[in-house]
């Protein structure tokens, strides 16, 4: 039996070092230069749409991947061995052993990175499309044609295994970037939601992670206070901030866990991290 009790000290001190988050932005918000506000050494980029141009004064370590296949491979050298997979399935002993061996130096510099940065989860729901249609069950056994659900189907149970996954990697901070887009209804109302393929993987994002946030552009005015207010401005602001709370007024995905962040909070993922991690003194 594996099981043990985990005392409040060894909870604390596991909180303390990881944390799961997912973070969107309209396309071109600026989300892949928050790297820059990480640790280099301590921060590997799992680069999925090829879209780092934008940090290419970054000085931290970079994986491209291109295939869906390649991307489960990265994950379980991430996140290690399941127990409850069974030999032939993703992420077992057997898996993450055959990995290791075959890939002793990408393992080794993997084990040395504290934050994993996925750019981005939209990319990746992508890749396991065009993954899921060349498998038997995107084939109908009736007709032997195409079968769209049963894509969608195998699409959201592997992409959900795998940031389930990467959500128990030990002792790593997993950051999800993903596409926000705005959508106009019938009725002209502004909904914001993630660009992904597949509705089910999108819906249950926000339940694996422990953090949701929302890069989005904010002008400053005075509050009745007297003390500077964020008004949300995404067609001519000029700050970018962190929403980070549900319930805001502007209906954009955030969620915290933590208890510890503001409604907005600065574009800044090494501050935001420390004040998730660490509890106020006194």
């Amino acid at each position: 039996m594996s099981l043990r009790i985990v005392t409040a000290d060894e909870r604390l001190r596991e909180a303390q070092g990881k944390t799961t988050m997912a973070l969107f932005g309209p396309s071109g918000a600026g989300k892949t230069t928050l790297l820059k506000t990480l640790p280099a050494e301590e921060t590997v980029c799992l680069d999925l749409e090829a879209g780092l141009k934008s940090v290419q004064d970054w000085r931290g370590d970079s994986l491209p991947i291109r295939r869906f296949a390649d991307a489960v491979d990265i994950a379980c050298l991430i996140g290690g061995a399941n127990p409850a997979a069974q030999p032939d399935e993703h992420f077992s002993e057997a898996h993450h052993a055959h990995l290791r061996g075959q890939h002793p130096e990408l393992a080794e510099r993997l084990d040395a990175k504290r934050i994993v940065f996925v750019d981005s989860i939209t990319d990746l729901t992508r890749q396991a499309m065009a993954w899921a249609k060349t498998r038997p069950e995107a084939m109908s056994e009736r007709t032997g044609k195409p079968d769209t659900r049963g894509a969608y189907g195998l699409l959201a149970r592997e992409v959900i295994g795998l940031l389930k996954h990467l959500q128990h990697a030990p002792g790593r901070t997993v950051i999800f970037v993903g596409i926000l887009e705005r959508i106009t209804d019938e009725m002209n109302r502004t909904i914001w939601q993630p660009q992904m393929e597949g509705g089910k993987a999108a819906r249950e994002l926000p339940g694996i992670v422990d953090q949701v946030m929302t890069l989005g552009l904010f002008s400053p005015e005075t509050g009745p206070d007297g003390a500077t207010a964020w008004r949300h401005d995404p067609e001519k602001g000029g700050t970018r901030r962190l929403v980070c709370r549900s319930g805001n007024p502007w209906g954009l995905p955030a969620k915290d866990r933590s208890g510890r962040l503001d409604l907005t909070e600065p574009a800044d993922l090494g501050a935001l991290l420390s004040k998730i991690n660490h509890a106020p003194k006194g």
